[in-house]
């Protein structure tokens, strides 16, 4: 996935942790931003599980594994149950050879629904119930879209939910600095075409709207097609963006090629990006907002995920010194309502027992999802929540745009097929921008996707 080209993981030996009482991160009782009747109703209703053994397996390590732990103490604490959490450089490949081998964890939490499915069709997860699925439509942010993403094809070919979303990640922001904006009496857009009047009266005033930066070496060309995701859930049905995704909907299609072309209004117009045309594709990603702090502003406006405030000059105070506004959806188009693109983990039952079946139900008490919220990188689509939990007004806003959303959509090159999704998708999208046409390089990419059929 493209956080793996964005985030260092430390390359530090596997660990496995059982919790104790001492490790709780807050005391229970002793802060009222958490949620503690649910613990304390999740612990009345649990205590037959001591001496129970749980192991679960995940994506994260280094300091996310530490936030995860913290998380999984306050299970452990509720229910007496020996909980251990580990996890791999390649979690990947090592779940699926678990899982043949007949020797998987009880939980297996993953960020790719596609791997989750193939491994329901196989018959290697279990059901968690109907009543899960309307449990999650219900209390998270576009609950429609989560359940989708949860539920695969078992064995027997039947459609059953599978997968619990556990923490989200955010990618429809648009950053920009405040002051510059208070200095030259710009507003925050609510609209597309509002957004797209603000980058016209930039111009007329004599700056440079964005700042746009497709370099990622490698990888050059990904932070494009977060464009074209976008783009495409306020353009077309999230049906059309999910036929899209596998190919059902070609990727040169026309909705397809307007999604391009929309991008293109902003990348390919050399009054619209720092340096002009020719630097979009050779600035790299992480230089790119650095025009947003230059004085005066060599930019106003950079779109990028959440992630983005980690190559802002040292010292940058979010909210004040940077802040964000929603990537906004299209007046024209207001039967699409808010789309959001994203990502997400999803935890699954690979073995199945009463502490596993326990754990699920935890996840749905706010303090699980409190505790991490509290302290950092956390965000959730659940609505019952305390957002007063967050541990900044950044993390807060974020996760008010997640409740608020009507349609939430994964990152659609990361579904797609790794030669076209991390391949002729990221080279199209940087040939597009050194001139060639939208209609060209979406032949060229559906072209490539023909080939690996």
């Amino acid at each position: 996935m493209k956080k793996l080209f964005l985030m260092t993981v430390a390359a530090a030996a596997l660990m496995a942790g059982t919790a104790m009482a001492a490790d709780l991160k807050f005391q229970p009782g002793q802060d009222s931003k958490f949620n503690w009747k649910s613990y304390d109703e999740f612990k009345a209703a649990h205590a037959d599980l001591k001496g129970e053994t749980l192991t679960i397996f995940g994506p994260w390590r280094g300091e996310d594994e530490a936030l995860f732990t913290s998380v999984l103490n306050y299970f452990t604490e509720a229910t007496g149950v020996n909980a251990k959490y580990s996890s791999s450089e390649n979690y990947e490949q090592q779940i699926v050879i678990d899982t043949q081998a007949g020797s998987p964890p009880n939980v297996a939490i993953l960020p790719q629904p596609g791997l989750l499915a193939n491994l329901a069709s196989k018959g290697y997860l279990t059901p968690l119930g109907d009543d899960v699925a309307s449990w999650i439509k219900t209390n998270y942010g576009a609950g429609d879209s989560w359940v989708g993403y949860g539920t695969y094809k078992g064995k027997d070919g039947k459609d059953a939910f599978y997968a619990f979303p556990y923490k989200a990640d955010l990618k429809s922001l648009v950053w920009y600095v405040p002051e510059n904006f208070e200095e030259a009496g710009y507003k925050v857009p609510t609209t597309m075409e509002d957004l797209i009047k603000l980058s016209d009266q930039i111009v007329k005033d004599g700056g440079t709207p964005w700042c746009i930066g497709l370099g990622s070496g490698g990888a050059t060309g990904w932070p494009a097609t977060d464009w074209v995701e976008d783009l495409m859930l306020r353009l077309n049905t999230p049906q059309d963006y999910d036929h899209w995704v596998d190919n059902t909907l070609k990727f040169n299609d026309p909705k397809v090629v307007a999604a391009i072309e929309e991008f293109g209004k902003f990348s390919k117009n050399p009054k619209y990006v720092a340096g002009g045309v020719a630097a979009v594709a050779s600035t790299d990603f992480r230089d790119s907002p650095k025009g947003l702090f230059s004085v005066p502003p060599k930019c106003y406006l950079h779109k990028q995920a959440s992630f983005i405030p980690s190559f802002f000059p040292e010292g940058t105070k979010l909210g004040q010194d940077a802040d964000f506004f929603y990537f906004p959806p299209f007046a024209s188009h207001p039967e699409l309502g808010k789309p959001v693109e994203g990502a997400g983990t999803l935890a699954t039952i690979t073995k199945d027992s009463k502490a596993a079946r326990a754990f699920i139900q935890f996840l749905q008490t706010p303090i699980a999802q409190e505790v991490w919220m509290a302290q950092s990188g956390f965000l959730t689509p659940y609505k019952s929540v305390n957002t007063a939990a967050y541990a900044n007004d950044t993390l807060r806003k974020e996760g008010e745009i997640l409740t608020s959303a009507t349609t939430f959509r994964f990152d659609g090159s990361d579904l797609m097929p790794g030669k076209i999704g991390a391949g002729s998708f990221w080279t199209g999208m940087v040939d597009f921008v050194g001139g060639k046409s939208a209609q060209d390089v979406a032949d060229g990419i559906q072209k490539s996707w023909d080939a690996i059929k």
